[in-house]
């Protein structure tokens, strides 16, 4: 029982690492936007997602049963965005497609909350009766 309910919540766990590990590097692009030289930075959300889940085994060795898994997400491939328009001091921060995704970021980890919560209270209606 214990080890289905883990399965159950790996997924969600999982996706909301990565949606709050994309949002802070999103934070530190708008951050800074007017940094000279600064490259704005990304990751594909589906493919690391993808990758997460495929992972059966961690890189790091648990030796005692006290440790704690790792919940972060090392293996990232952060790529540099591509500005639509180039400016003169370097910065490939563009604040309209960086707030955008920032707000859309936003709105997938709030969803994914969303959607834990209501599996958390259907399984505990179901436990209660």
């Amino acid at each position: 029982m214990i080890s289905r309910l883990d399965e159950e919540f790996s997924f969600y766990q999982k996706a909301l690492n990565l949606r709050s590990e994309r949002q802070q590097i999103l934070a530190s692009n708008i951050v800074n936007a007017d940094t000279p030289n600064y490259k704005a930075r990304d990751f594909d959300f589906a493919a690391a997602m993808k990758n997460a889940v495929s992972k059966t085994a961690s890189s790091l060795e648990m030796t005692d049963s006290r440790h704690m898994q790792s919940l972060g997400s090392s293996g990232l491939k952060l790529q540099y965005s591509m500005p639509y328009q180039s400016s003169l001091d370097g910065n490939t921060v563009e604040m309209d497609v960086e707030r955008n995704k920032y707000m859309e970021n936003s709105i997938h980890y709030e969803a994914d909350l969303t959607v834990l919560t209501s599996r958390i209270k259907t399984m505990l209606s179901a436990i209660t009766g």
